[in-house]
């Protein structure tokens, strides 16, 4: 028995090291079947189509109610992955919003938040959507928002997760840097992708530190790009008169230590929502979804049944 647990022990060092060296050797091709593996544990499947003069990618499975899933600045839809292993029973559509990810980056186009929005209504259109429940995090939250009062007759629900364009009376540490000019979120060096990473996670996931160079190398790629729709943004008081146009029933999450949007911007959306629940999640940052995924998931999916 002795020599038979030997064995087996050898076998998974032996595995460990040819993984590691697999990685070491091919990091690109480890990180694209991570991504697949996890796209197929959460039952997704790449898509595309076009919309006006840009080509949006997306990730779609699952069957039910549909909900649509919305990454915040410089993002992609693998975001979401993660947390939609716990969405069954839900038809998800998940896009790289247009200028992120796969989905076309067109330089002449502006990116500002009117023309992003007007994006998402066409992407809607386009793939026949009817009635669906809608959620966003961080940008993608004021996108949700926005969206959502233009169009109560369409969405069932919302959910805001550490929504941008909330104002807190406290300056995050993002905003703090931002105001000394230092915008982490244009980040062109690995230094500063680390810099931003410690803003945006309390406990980095597994997957991600793993990954990191990759993740890094990626971001610092779109740079330029990422520089161009920062600068055709506005978030300033962009929510204040669009909140209470929403009618739809709205769930608030937010990390309790997010040093990208401070937790204060709570306050703000319920001060302006009509009907809303507030989740505040303990030792949080900024990106629940993909922080702690499964949690985050079961404290959205009650909230969709309870709406039902």
């Amino acid at each position: 028995m002795k020599k038979f647990l030997g064995y087996g022990l050898l076998v998974v060092v032996a595995i460990v090291v040819l993984l590691a060296l697999y990685y070491f050797l091919f990091p690109e091709s480890v990180f694209k079947l991570a991504i697949d593996a996890q796209r197929r544990s959460a039952d997704l499947v790449k898509k595309e189509v076009q919309v006006d003069d840009h080509r949006i990618v997306y990730l779609e499975g699952g069957k039910g109610e549909t909900v649509i899933l919305l990454h915040g600045f410089g993002g992609n839809k693998d975001r979401w992955t993660a947390f939609a292993k716990y969405m069954k029973g839900y038809h998800l559509i998940i896009p790289d919003i247009p200028g992120y990810g796969e989905s076309s980056q067109v330089w002449k186009d502006s990116y500002n938040i009117e023309s992003q929005v007007g994006r998402i209504e066409r992407f809607v259109e386009v793939i026949k959507l009817d009635k669906f429940h809608m959620a966003g995090n961080s940008l993608g939250g004021a996108f949700t928002a926005i969206y959502g009062a233009k169009h109560p007759e369409k969405v069932l629900t919302l959910a805001l997760l550490d929504t941008a364009g909330a104002p807190s009376q406290k300056k995050s540490e993002f905003i703090m840097q931002l105001e000394k000019g230092n915008n982490l979120l244009l980040a062109s060096n690995t230094e500063d992708f680390d810099k931003l990473m410690a803003l945006v996670f309390v406990k980095m996931p597994t997957a991600i530190a793993f990954f990191k160079k990759i993740l890094a190398a990626d971001w610092i790629a779109h740079a330029e790009f990422n520089k161009k729709s920062w600068n055709d943004l506005s978030l300033t008081s962009t929510l204040e008169p669009v909140l209470p146009l929403i009618q739809a029933p709205v769930l608030i999450i937010w990390g309790d230590q997010d040093q990208m949007t401070d937790v204060g911007g709570v306050a703000f959306l319920e001060k302006n929502l009509k009907n809303y629940r507030t989740i505040i999640m303990k030792e949080m940052g900024h990106t629940p979804m993909v922080e702690r995924p499964e949690e985050t998931a079961k404290v959205y999916v009650s909230f969709l049944k309870e709406k039902r």
